[in-house]
């Protein structure tokens, strides 16, 4: 007996459903495990262009006679949806001789609710289409699509001259080609929809009818929810997946790295279910019959929580390197196409200080270096930026000044000496500005004790 024969029978049905999601039906769901009315599984298709409703009966048994056939017809008959509909009969082991003619006989009659039977044999067949193990029930993700690594109008240092373009005192196109490395980083995106309805004897307290997608981070070490920044990242993008072939990008990337999905499609499913249980779950207060006020904890049941599709893609995390000068500038982010999420900014940090977020940062020419404004002056001598960190400086008229080296202080300390006096108290102007009030007020204060004011 394999392990998938040891399956219960709601383990067979989260198995196929699976199944069914990777052969490309859409929007599979399981109807309500309370009161399935002969449906397991509901989803859709699309033949010649139109929208067609599939209702799946799983059989977890030897066999499956012609009753249950007919109860399928029944229900698909009476199902309430618009359009085209049909069944289908899965199970491990086989159908009777009567369950078969049933189906042919629907067939050769043109019944509108035609049902197709799957056996264990169709089901190893579909399962080796899918990469399914059907003897464990388990489905290894793998994947060949990525999210763009960068924005294919620009090329791949659009990243770097964006990050270096309000940094002042330097021009991004004299920046060289940044050195890239990427790291292609697994991940899942499940899309489904939660109805819950919870009741008391005062009736319905409180429902649920919400369309969830979850992004989870897949790497090896298990699966977890990224910061909200990579999920938006990740979830606005899907649409403009690309194939992932390392070869093409031999050119542009130093190195890559691939990583491997850490858990299966199932467990991943299994990890968003139980996210999307915490996260609706929620206290409500209600007043019963006999006037007093309850507390009740609305926990979604897992059968209120249906998958409808479960997305696997890579998302790049590039690291940029640039050499500029004497210094070399680290960049890192996630990238998708023009869009990104930076995770350490080397550019936009000041490096006497390591503060990022005190802008506009200023490139120093002198000892190649952005600083923010509280390390950045003006070099008295030819009136360009230098930090706080290279430059020599001297006080002239009580005033601090600032200067590439002791070459140019020598010079303007000169250039100093031959001024005259009123050029020296420039040197100051808030000083001088002082002067010129007090002198004023002195004047005045002395006109008006004298009367002449």
């Amino acid at each position: 007996m394999t392990i998938l024969d040891e399956l219960s029978g709601f383990e067979f049905e989260d198995v196929m459903e699976d199944v069914f999601r990777n052969l490309g039906y859409e929007n599979v769901r399981q109807a309500s495990r309370t009161a399935d009315e002969g449906r397991d599984i509901i989803m859709e298709e699309t033949v010649d262009g139109q929208r067609r409703t599939v209702i799946v009966e799983c059989k977890h048994t030897d066999t499956v006679g012609r009753p249950v056939v007919q109860k399928l017809h029944s229900a698909v008959a009476t199902y309430d949806g618009a359009g085209p509909k049909r069944g289908m009969v899965a199970t491990t082991g086989r159908f009777t001789g009567p369950a078969t003619e049933y189906t042919e006989n629907l067939a050769e009659s043109g019944d509108p609710y035609p049902i197709e039977l799957l056996d264990g044999t169709d089901l190893r067949e579909l399962a080796d289409e899918v990469g399914l193990d059907l003897y464990n029930g388990r489905i290894e993700i793998l994947c060949d699509e990525t999210l763009r690594p960068y924005d294919p109008t620009r090329g791949p240092a659009g990243a770097v001259e964006d990050a270096f373009r309000d940094v002042e005192n330097i021009e991004a196109a004299d920046l060289p080609d940044p050195e890239l490395w990427v790291q292609f980083q697994p991940t899942v995106t499940v899309d489904a929809t939660v109805n819950a309805t919870f009741e008391t004897s005062v009736g319905v307290i409180h429902q649920i009818r919400d369309r969830d997608q979850l992004v989870v981070d897949a790497a090896r070490d298990g699966a977890s929810t990224p910061p909200p920044p990579l999920a938006r990242l990740v979830s606005s993008n899907l649409d403009q997946r690309i194939e992932l072939d390392e070869a093409d990008l031999c050119d542009v990337f130093t190195e890559t790295d691939v990583g491997r999905f850490g858990q299966t499609e199932t467990e991943y499913k299994e990890y968003a279910v139980d996210h999307l249980r915490r996260k609706h779950t929620t206290t409500v207060t209600y007043t019963g019959d006999n006037n007093v006020t309850y507390n009740k904890e609305c926990e979604p049941n897992q059968s209120d929580i249906s998958v409808q599709s479960i997305t696997a893609s890579y998302v790049p995390r590039i690291r940029a390197s640039v050499e500029f000068d004497s210094s070399t500038y680290q960049y890192e982010y996630y990238a998708a196409g023009p869009s990104r999420w930076t995770v350490d900014d080397g550019v936009h940090r000041c490096q006497q200080c390591g503060e990022t977020d005190s802008g506009p940062f200023t490139y120093c020419q002198n000892c190649q270096s952005i600083n923010c404004p509280d390390h950045i002056e003006t070099e008295r001598l030819v009136g360009e930026p230098v930090c706080t960190g290279c430059a020599v400086t001297e006080r002239f008229f009580y005033s601090q000044k600032y200067f590439y080296d002791e070459t140019n202080r020598e010079q303007f300390r000169a250039e100093y000496e031959a001024m005259p006096f009123y050029e020296k108290a420039l040197e100051n102007e808030p000083l001088l500005a002082g002067i010129v009030v007090s002198v004023v007020v002195a004047v005045l204060f002395a006109l008006t004790s004298a009367g002449l004011v």
